[in-house]
């Protein structure tokens, strides 16, 4: 059930000394929806004795599940991280054109059921997005900073706004030759009003249009520092 005053709100948590699937890996659909069903991805090489790292990826607007997949699915399997990739209820998140509701329900649902699955380190959940699923992520992830303690965004337009809750720290990249969403209205304003909150930012700009460089992901995956522990 969603919280009413704050519709951003996630209630699933994982619970490391739970009993898990240690066979589970590859991509698995959820079966949580008929239409646009959530995907889990575990990493052929993650280790079974021990709980894992995860990150929940957001595809960009007009996209799906598989794509959010394909986003982050290179440094999953590099550094043996679980990501679960749903996808919006519309052609974009709910809160990119009006308000947290029926993505957020679907997310927290595909949250509680991957907790249940796959056994995740509680210090190391993380969620990230490109475009407007970076968006999303800004907003969704400092709605709920006690549980995403990592927030990646690739090219974001915006933060959609919500009570926050916790010090998650970021990483926020922007190509300076953007047009879909040009750095001057987006990241170039939305990186300054987060520092000067005091949240911790890592911006790193690159010479290029709206797409996630390879370096840029990999950079990305290296400042979660997630490997170092698992």
């Amino acid at each position: 059930m969603q919280n009413q005053e704050n519709p951003a709100l996630l209630s699933a948590r994982p619970d490391p000394d739970a009993q898990h699937d240690r066979t589970m890996k590859g991509v698995h659909p959820l079966g949580l929806e008929a239409r646009r069903d959530p995907l889990v991805y575990v990493p052929e090489g993650l280790q079974a004795d021990r709980p894992a790292p995860l990150l929940l990826a957001l595809h960009g607007a007009g996209g799906d599940a598989a794509g959010g997949l394909a986003l982050l699915r290179r440094i999953a399997d590099q550094y043996n991280i679980v990501i679960l990739s749903p996808a919006s209820r519309g052609s974009t998140w709910d809160a990119i054109r009006e308000t947290y509701g029926p993505d957020v329900d679907v997310i927290n649902r595909s949250l509680t059921e991957v907790f249940d699955l796959v056994a995740i380190d509680p210090s190391m959940v993380g969620i990230g997005g490109f475009s407007d699923g970076a968006s999303y992520a800004l907003g969704l992830g400092l709605a709920n900073g006690d549980l995403f303690r990592r927030i990646v965004a690739f090219s974001p337009g915006f933060i959609p706004p919500a009570p926050r809750s916790g010090e998650p720290a970021m990483f926020i990249s922007h190509g300076t030759g953007d047009t879909v969403l040009p750095i001057s209205s987006t990241s170039r304003k939305v990186v300054p009003a987060l520092e000067q909150e005091g949240y911790e930012v890592v911006y790193r700009e690159f010479d290029g249009p709206h797409t996630v460089p390879a370096g840029i992901a990999q950079e990305a995956a290296s400042w979660l520092n997630w490997h170092q522990r698992v």
